[in-house]
């Protein structure tokens, strides 16, 4: 087990909220992480952190990882203007994570909900979702039902789009 990994199992536990896990080497992106993936149904998410052009607004993007995200479209979408990645500073400050490592599970450290997560309307008709739990070197695979109860516990402001 490994620290921020351990956070996410024990934060899960607590709140009666089953999941499965597996490890392996670290894994980055999505090209080194489909190496190690289990054939286990899920949908393998890529999870993405933007800032706004003003830098007072934080959005976490989960999708597909096979899908291709145009930024350009998202800007759009979102009506916040001009997006860029936000910085490993700004990374560890919201999401308590480092990057390479980013998933939903960092909005347990998002205490005052100030990141608005963003998904892919796809993640509403799968089964299982699979995300790195705030480590790159392991899996975590949960049931949709039971990441939506995940979600809801936390509060954080959430849209559905289509990427």
């Amino acid at each position: 087990m490994y620290p921020r990994e351990q956070i996410v199992r024990e934060w899960l536990d607590s709140h009666d909220i089953p999941y499965t896990i597996y490890y392996h080497p670290e894994s980055p992106t999505i090209e080194i992480a489909k190496q190690y993936w289990l054939p286990d149904g899920s949908l393998h998410c890529k999870n993405l952190f933007f800032r706004n052009h003003k830098g007072n607004r934080h959005y976490l993007v989960c999708f597909d990882c096979d899908k291709d995200l145009d930024i350009h479209q998202l800007e759009q979408k979102l009506h916040q203007g001009k997006l860029t990645f936000a910085s490993p500073q700004r990374m560890e400050r919201y999401l308590g994570l480092e990057p390479g490592s980013v998933s939903p599970f960092g909005l347990i450290n998002d205490k005052e909900h100030h990141v608005t997560l963003f998904l892919d309307k796809k993640i509403k008709e799968m089964e299982l979702l699979s995300f790195h739990p705030n480590d790159s070197r392991a899996t975590l695979v949960i049931a949709r039902p039971d990441f939506e109860r995940y979600l809801q516990i936390l509060g954080n402001p959430l849209e559905f789009l289509e990427i």
